[in-house]
């Protein structure tokens, strides 16, 4: 008793000290502590290279994901997925996570071995590895440099301010076309999905078979296949689905909108809401978009023949591959028209995604060099939203 009273008068003068000497404190916290932190925080963003950004966040995330996968492997969000599931090997959980999270689709655990909340846990791993997301990131801190310049412009007038404080509303309009052009598509993705598979009863047959719910695996196809990932929360990936051809014509347009045409999608988009609004900033990100630094916004002419090269080798790639496997047992049993809509899903695929509906052991030795070629010719996309 008497040393909780001797603790609490200690206790009472501490607190009446720091009472007398707050003044001296908050000033203290504002000349010294505050502007250290500022500084220090200002020289990680602006002045480190982006290089170590991103092998940071990589980092960071992946081991984020595998605590995250650990920790909820026994947690089930429905009744009909609480079946045993044995205690998967940390290092499989964190490979896991570092697949999910560089866009890899590779796995050393059967995906319907995965709980909900694991499932949950991964679309956020794909989310946030997407290239699209990723250069979202990358455009804040760009939006932020030139914010702070064009503060400082203001505070020092030059001929330079206004061209400034332009490229900063600029660069926030695009950021606000980003973070729509991405919330956008998935909503419409995770919408189409749901409804065709609500309709369509042999899909949902095949996801009540496995015990895997509509909304979830819906909005986990929609966020691996824009980010182009290649998870599907099913163990035969697209297999189970090669004779629902409404469901891959949903997936095509996904693909190549979260990988290879979003460049020629995004400068679309701005040059609508250019037409529409009128507002300056939308004609700026279209004349000097070079001066922004944002990789994946290109001109007119570059977008153009991104978009004609791009399709274009999925063309040649369909016609080879139709010609190669048309008659072969990858595709037997299937109607002409799920071999037509079969072929296209799996040639955008084995440039982009890496989604399969068929055994890719079962084909060919030509076809298996025709997808190792097209899968060299795809340049790294992602290297231009790290510029």
């Amino acid at each position: 008793m008497e040393l909780q009273l001797y603790l609490l008068k200690i206790m009472e003068k501490y607190l009446a000290l720091l009472h007398e000497n707050s003044d001296k404190i908050k000033v203290f916290f504002q000349k010294k502590v505050s502007p250290f932190f500022s500084h220090g925080f200002e020289y990680l963003l602006f002045q480190i290279s982006p290089y170590w950004h991103h092998l940071f966040y990589y980092i960071l995330v992946s081991l984020l994901g595998y605590i995250s996968l650990k920790g909820t492997k026994q947690s089930y969000s429905s009744p009909k997925k609480a079946i045993y599931n044995p205690q998967h090997h940390d290092l499989d959980l964190f490979f896991t996570s570092v697949s999910a999270t560089t866009i890899s689709s590779m796995s050393t655990i059967e995906m319907e071995k995965f709980s909900n909340a694991q499932l949950m846990v991964i679309i956020l791993l794909m989310l946030s590895g997407g290239e699209v997301f990723l250069s979202l990131l990358g455009l804040q801190i760009r939006k932020l440099k030139h914010k702070k310049r064009a503060r400082n412009h203001l505070l020092n007038p030059n001929p330079a301010s206004q061209e400034e404080g332009m490229k900063y509303r600029s660069l926030r309009a695009l950021n606000h076309v980003v973070l729509g052009y991405l919330v956008v598509s998935h909503i419409i993705g995770y919408s189409l999905l749901s409804l065709y598979i609500s309709i369509d009863s042999s899909a949902s047959n095949v996801l009540e078979t496995k015990k895997l719910e509509i909304h979830l695996f819906s909005i986990f196809t929609t966020v691996s296949t824009f980010a182009n990932c290649g998870f599907i929360p099913t163990n035969e990936n697209m297999v189970v689905f090669k004779r629902n051809s409404g469901f891959l014509l949903i997936l095509i347009p996904q693909i190549l909108m979260g990988n290879k045409l979003y460049p020629c999608c995004l400068r679309l988009v701005i040059w609508v809401l250019e037409r529409l609004t009128k507002k300056e900033e939308y004609s700026y990100l279209l004349k000097n978009h070079e001066e922004l630094g944002y990789g994946l916004l290109t001109s007119n002419y570059k977008a153009f023949l991104l978009g004609i090269t791009s399709i274009g080798l999925v063309i040649v790639q369909f016609v080879v591959f139709s010609i190669l496997e048309w008659n072969s047992v990858v595709l037997q049993g299937l109607s002409l028209y799920q071999k037509i809509v079969g072929s296209l899903f799996q040639t955008v695929n084995s440039r982009h995604s890496g989604e399969s509906i068929l055994d890719i052991s079962q084909v060919s030795p030509a076809t298996m060099l025709l997808f190792v070629v097209m899968i060299e010719q795809e340049p790294s996309s992602k290297q231009k939203a790290k510029e």
